[in-house]
């Protein structure tokens, strides 16, 4: 059976979601959009193109039929993002929005009090609210209280490559909100850490750079895809419990009398006269 994640009128058979800026090229660009398949691609109206903006780009999006979900990266007001928004949902006819709001340049941090302030108008403005966020728990609560159904917290920050910086933090929001969609967002590096993330019941992995910057970004983001479905059947699966002792896989009827252990007290010739039966018995 199909592992669908439905998110309001959507059913999206994956949990990678792309995004579109920085690649080498356009034709790279395609390259990883067709392997990887992802379910979403993210666009913003500020992206830095990798070949200058124009409608070449905009036609390779609308060649794969994959909903869009428009960005306000580069937005560092709650006023900022919401223009943004509304002009976004202009373009691309979808009142789904990734909401960023930056407040910090060095660590590219969400500054969770704009944050806030943008998720209430938009969602007043009939808004599907996306917020890149920090993993804190307080903001994710605001957020749930306004009316977000879907909570996108940073593994690391935006473009790090670090992967999950705070496992702990992750779980507690995965187990206080277990009825939303969780999307780790930003700071993963390797395929391994989109697993990492999906074997913690996370619904879905968002990543660009990690992909637009790597050697070769088809192959990545096929690897990428790879490991998020990987990490969801861990999940759904259920994955064993950490012991501090060795449990044998294969239990054992019986043991051969030469793998008992000699006690201590035996003495070395019958040890000796042991070795030797033990050794006429294998030559026969």
């Amino acid at each position: 059976m199909a592992d669908i994640l439905n998110i309001g009128d959507e059913q999206l058979s994956s949990r990678l979601f792309l995004g579109t800026a920085a690649y080498p090229s356009l034709e790279i660009l395609r390259g990883s959009i067709e392997v990887s398949k992802p379910s979403l691609i993210t666009v913003s109206l500020r992206r830095e193109s990798a070949s200058g903006t124009g409608q070449d780009f905009w036609n390779i999006i609308k060649e794969f039929n994959i909903p869009v979900l428009p960005n306000t990266a580069g937005c560092y007001s709650a006023k900022e993002a919401v223009t943004t928004a509304e002009m976004a949902r202009e373009i691309f006819n979808t009142n789904r929005i990734k909401l960023e709001v930056i407040g910090d340049d060095y660590t590219l941090q969400p500054d969770p009090y704009e944050l806030l302030i943008a998720t209430e108008k938009l969602i007043a403005k009939g808004f599907e609210v996306y917020p890149y966020m920090s993993d804190d728990l307080v903001l994710a609560q605001r957020l749930v209280d306004l009316g977000c159904n879907i909570l996108m917290p940073w593994g690391a920050p935006i473009g790090s490559g670090r992967g999950l910086n705070n496992v702990y933090a992750l779980k507690q929001l995965r187990a206080r909100f277990p009825d939303k969609i969780l999307v780790v967002d930003a700071g993963l590096g390797a395929p391994s850490h989109a697993a990492r993330a999906m074997e913690l019941g996370y619904d879905a992995c968002l990543l660009n750079t990690a992909v637009a910057k790597a050697g070769d970004p088809a192959l990545m983001a096929k690897g990428f895809a790879g490991a998020i479905k990987a990490g969801r059947d861990a999940y759904l699966a259920g994955i064993i419990d950490k012991q501090e002792h060795a449990t044998p896989s294969t239990p054992l009827l019986d043991k051969p009398f030469w793998h008992q252990k000699t006690p201590l007290t035996a003495n070395r010739s019958t040890v000796k006269k042991l070795d030797r039966i033990i050794a006429t018995q294998m030559v026969k």
